[in-house]
């Protein structure tokens, strides 16, 4: 009997070290995650407190776990889940359903191994994906999203670059255009606007050239929802179909408009430059003192632009509605007078403003942010277009900035009946009055032999009479006759020639 439950008690014993060891076998058998994997961002959408993530896992089995992670999903909840083909800016077919997003825990598990069409699909394929994830509010309201993300070639990268886009014709609505890279090397444009009208869809484009100069439409962007002041676009080629990557954008000469309306396009609501067309924080501003009229004064400042080009803009008060004024750069200080160097836009009456792209000369010759400020310039500011003998504002530049209060007159003559003015805002002036300020220098640069200049207090021929304060050389023929008028200098004085009474003319003095 001994021997009996001896060897009874063996064969129990190798039953059981059967059963586990064969268990064993079988757990080895299940499919095991390998340790690789990858996550993506999955983005807020209608509800802010909703965000998470989803990882793909790679399994030995040649299988891939999809797990989504949501925080702030609501109890009870069910929230349908899908891989989209494409980006989430441009939108796309679902290529693959996932298992709904459970509300109490805000997960969401799915083995995946082919695409809802039967093609089989890789853990390496999927996480190069074109492709999406929506995780949507409801099986009954599908087209609310609760979370979105862009996974394989799509995922963003952390390199972005932002832009300024400022107000146009409504200076309530400003924002940014933010360009983001993606792994496969294109680009999320995300427009952001404040104070868009909700109902109002506005249109967006990605324009060649600058602001300044104006161009072409090269990229259609998606356009702006009124209610949020966003848009999304992912950009990959132009709409002549050439490819351009976020580096080439980057480096682009171009500018962002978005438009008031689709039936209002000539409308913009904001615009900016981008790519190599970006305004810096490095700028100049120069004066622009009154001329011909005191009530007309103002500013011009020089921007320089990420490609080293200059942005001109000129900003003047007390202009006047419906009137342009042409503008441009000369050669010499404004004392001198010189010929034009570089054509400005014209400045318009009702702003007072003018933008010029500049990176060029007249005559062609390239020239750059800091070699303007260093150019042998300035600039005028003439009436209009019929009446360019008037300038309305001026001001020296570059290395005449220094030389704000001198003005030059050149003068010859007309046999023995006039002087003739050039410079000083004149061209060609017969005997014209003269304005003149109390504290200004006036520098008369004299060709007219036999007829000495004279300023006087007494508008008669002769030297007698003669007001020296503050005249260097009164009487010239030849040479510069310099004054720089004393702040007690009288309301009224007179220039004439010593011999001949026809070439004379007024000079009033005012502060």
């Amino acid at each position: 009997m001994k021997n009996f439950n001896k060897l009874f008690f063996l064969l129990s014993l190798l039953v059981v070290s059967s059963t586990f060891f064969s268990g064993c076998s079988d757990d080895e058998t299940l499919p095991q995650l390998t340790g690789e994997s990858k996550q993506f961002i999955l983005f807020t959408k209608s509800n802010p407190a909703v965000s998470g993530t989803v990882t793909f896992s790679k399994r030995n089995d040649n299988t891939t776990l999809i797990t989504i992670q949501l925080s702030g999903t609501s109890i009870g909840g069910s929230h349908p889940a899908h891989i989209h083909a494409g980006t989430a800016a441009e939108g796309g077919a679902i290529s693959l359903d996932l298992t709904s997003v459970n509300g109490n825990t805000g997960k969401s598990e799915t083995v995946v191994k082919t695409l809802n069409d039967g093609s089989p699909i890789t853990y390496e394929q999927l996480i190069s994906f074109d492709g999406y994830v929506n995780v949507h509010l409801s099986a009954t309201d599908l087209a609310t999203l609760i979370a979105q993300g862009d996974i394989g070639i799509n995922e963003l990268t952390s390199i972005s670059k932002m832009y300024t886009l400022t107000a146009a014709s409504n200076i309530a609505i400003n924002g940014t255009a933010k360009f983001t890279k993606r792994v496969s090397g294109k680009t999320l444009v995300n427009i952001a606007l404040m104070g868009t009208t909700p109902g109002v869809t506005s249109i967006a484009h990605i324009h060649l050239n600058t602001v300044a100069q104006t161009g072409g439409v090269v990229v259609d962007l998606t356009s702006v929802t009124g209610s949020t002041g966003k848009s999304e676009t992912s950009v990959n080629k132009l709409n002549t179909g050439v490819a351009i990557t976020y580096d080439e954008l980057l480096n682009f000469n171009g500018y962002i408009n978005v438009h008031e309306s689709a039936s209002a396009l000539s409308t913009l609501i904001a615009q900016g430059d981008i790519g190599k067309n970006e305004i810096t924080n490095t700028s100049k501003t120069y004066p622009l003192s009154a001329v011909s009229n005191n009530a007309i004064s103002g500013t011009a400042k020089f921007t320089k632009r990420v490609s080293g080009e200059t942005l001109v803009s000129i900003s003047v008060t007390g202009t006047t509605a419906g009137v342009s004024s042409p503008a441009h750069i000369h050669l010499n200080t404004a004392a001198q007078g010189g010929p034009i160097a570089i054509d400005l836009t014209s400045v318009i009456g009702a702003t007072g403003k003018s933008e010029t792209s500049v990176n060029k000369l007249n005559n062609g010759t390239t020239i750059t942010y800091d070699e303007l400020l260093n150019f042998n310039g300035y600039i005028n500011v003439h009436q209009s277009a019929i009446n360019l003998a008037t300038v309305i504002a001026q001001g020296n530049i570059g290395v005449n900035a220094g030389n704000l209060n001198i003005v030059n007159y050149d003068i010859t003559n007309t046999g023995s009946t006039s002087y003739v003015f050039n410079g000083g805002g004149l061209t060609n002036g017969s005997n014209p009055n003269l304005t003149l300020q109390r504290g200004k220098t006036y520098s008369f640069t004299m060709n007219t032999p036999g007829h000495p200049f004279l300023i006087k207090t007494v508008q008669t021929t002769g030297t007698a009479s003669a007001y020296n304060n503050g005249v260097t050389n009164n009487g010239a023929s030849s040479g510069v006759l310099s004054f720089t008028v004393p702040s007690d200098a009288p309301n009224t004085l007179y220039y004439i020639c010593e011999f001949h009474s026809l070439m004379t003319r007024i000079i009033t003095i005012t502060n």
